[in-house]
């Protein structure tokens, strides 16, 4: 295999895994519709965060971390399930209403981001990925590994924004249509808050029936 088909081979596999709805897709999509495109997109800045911080150790733990980061799975997989559905039982009690369409304040877009970026980084499917996919892709006799991983870094990075920008942008326009209809804007919030409970629940459960095997 060419290096040239490496790349494509796992280009294939990522986006796969990015496409495929999750806890990172339904944040943003979330941000999106409840405080507008802006925040969606800083969202989704968030979690390219995160995938850049998962793309460093994923090349790290091809030799150093390779024992100690399966050890630390299981509880960061709890981990990233409790958080994910505090966020969602926060969403589901909310009552956020877009009386107009104007600029979010900073600070919002601060929260989406910083939120994102622990989303990513919490999310056990990246760990899943990373774990048992990237480190088939880094190849000594490709060269050195470090450049091999910062062009799969950039891949990751590049997809993310494509997909989850892509969505926030298309939801942030949807969210037009919501202004000034407090009761469907609540909703929206509300049911994408029982969506990520729901994964959540899924994936603790996940992450405690292999704690106990």
């Amino acid at each position: 295999m060419t290096y040239t088909e490496n790349l494509w081979l796992f280009f294939t596999l990522l986006f796969g895994i990015i496409v495929v709805p999750g806890m990172d897709m339904i944040f943003v999509l979330a941000n999106s519709l409840t405080r507008g495109r802006a925040s969606g997109l800083a969202a989704t800045a968030g979690i390219m965060a995160g995938g850049l911080v998962h793309s460093l150790y994923g090349a790290l733990g091809v030799g150093l971390l390779a024992n100690l980061m399966p050890v630390l799975f299981k509880p960061l997989l709890i981990a990233g399930a409790l958080y994910m559905a505090w966020i969602g039982f926060t969403l589901m009690r909310s009552a956020i209403t877009v009386d107009h369409v104007g600029p979010a304040d900073s600070r919002s877009h601060w929260e989406a981001f910083r939120r994102g970026a622990v989303t990513c980084l919490m999310n056990p499917k990246a760990y899943l990925f990373m774990l048992a996919i990237y480190p088939q892709f880094l190849r000594p006799d490709f060269g050195a590994l470090a450049p091999q991983a910062a062009v799969m870094a950039a891949m990751t990075a590049g997809t993310q924004l494509a997909v989850y920008g892509g969505l926030a942008i298309a939801a942030g326009r949807a969210r037009n249509a919501l202004v000034g209809n407090a009761s469907a804007t609540i909703w929206v919030g509300r049911t994408a808050g029982f969506l990520l409970v729901v994964v959540s629940v899924l994936t603790l459960w996940e992450g405690i029936k292999g704690a106990l095997q």
